[in-house]
């Protein structure tokens, strides 16, 4: 799996290999947003006829995320980990474990599912 940033050659790239969207990221203190993808190269033999299916299914997740519905979040998550050769497992894990501290910890109706970083 490789990772891009950057809406500018999703299309491109998408036309050739999958593409699932990840975190939107807000770099501080300017703001600046990006949006990270992942390009899925190799997919399993026993999931090609789920592809549409398994690539729909990663988009409902990431509305439920950012539209603040956990527990459809949360489900979706559950299914879609072990997919895609579990080349993704590891983002469905970070979400998983964000998405369940969300349900414990309501963040309130300002939340935003943009994570800001502070240039290191």
């Amino acid at each position: 799996m490789n990772i891009i940033f950057g809406s500018d050659l999703v299309d491109e790239i998408a036309a050739r290999y999958t593409v699932l969207e990840l975190d939107t990221i807000r770099l501080l203190p300017d703001g600046v947003e990006s949006t990270a993808y992942c390009v899925i190269e190799k997919i399993p033999v026993t999931e090609l006829g789920r592809l549409s299916e398994l690539k729909q299914l990663h988009h409902d997740m990431m509305f439920q995320y950012k539209t603040g519905d956990w527990p459809s979040c949360e489900q979706s998550i559950k299914a879609l980990t072990h997919c895609w050769g579990t080349e993704v497992d590891s983002f469905y894990e970070i979400m998983l474990a964000r998405v369940q501290d969300l349900q414990a910890n309501d963040p309130g109706p300002n939340w935003d599912p943009v994570i800001d970083k502070i240039p290191s």
